[in-house]
């Protein structure tokens, strides 16, 4: 039991920036997803396309350029 909840935190934040990437690990992690995917008949999905509408949508959502608004300290505060 972790009695400790922030200690346990810093601890792993520390673990994660210490490991390197390992893109072969990482590659072999998503092999076998892939394979249990397609062992679960869930991939490929049955119709590619199902659901692009809420993809392109979120896609708009999410790169979409939004400017900050000027603050009260800047060269144009009157």
């Amino acid at each position: 039991m972790i009695r400790d909840k922030k200690a346990w935190q810093q601890f792993e934040a520390e673990w994660q920036r210490r490991q390197k990437p390992d893109l072969e690990a990482n590659l072999r992690v998503f092999e076998v997803l892939l394979e249990h995917a397609r062992a679960l008949g869930v991939w490929p999905p049955p119709d590619p396309l199902d659901g692009i509408e809420h993809d392109i949508r979120l896609a708009k959502v999410v790169n979409t350029y939004v400017k900050e608004p000027a603050d009260s300290t800047g060269p144009r505060a009157g």
